[in-house]
């Protein structure tokens, strides 16, 4: 496990010696399997003690999500694959967290579709005129 990294984005490589994983009993039903195995898996990440994360992607995180990335997997009976899926969820939640919203380019409506949304509420206006009673 040692020196193995997970891509969170292009330019983010997340060593998995970074990744806290806590075990302990899953709950829920599953006989003595699930009463004497530790198959639980808690994933932590913590965001300011990252050195895969720059200073500006870390404030970015943390305003978003806070300084601690938690993800829980109890789904599987095996140890192994809970400790994939909480990993799993641990990089969806940071890459969400790291994601840049674009930036909304204002435009307004061409001529034509004023004229025709013009046009459209004119006619409107005509057929409510005519159901009017005479004065």
């Amino acid at each position: 496990m040692a020196g193995e990294s997970i891509r969170v984005t292009r330019s983010v490589v997340l060593p998995v010696s970074e990744i806290e994983f806590r075990t302990s009993r899953s709950s829920g039903p599953g006989g003595q399997h699930a009463q004497k195995t530790e198959t639980r898996v808690e994933a932590v990440f913590h965001v300011e003690g990252s050195r895969a994360l720059t200073d500006v992607q870390k404030r970015r995180v943390v305003a978003r999500t806070g300084p601690v990335l938690r993800a829980i997997a109890q789904d599987e009976r095996s140890q192994i694959r809970n400790k994939a899926l909480a990993t799993e969820r641990l990089v969806r939640q940071l890459q969400d967290a790291l994601k840049v919203p674009r930036r909304r380019r204002p435009t307004k409506p061409s001529k034509a579709a004023v004229e025709r949304q013009r046009e459209t509420k004119q006619r409107r206006s005509q057929t409510k005129r005519l159901r009017r009673p005479p004065d």
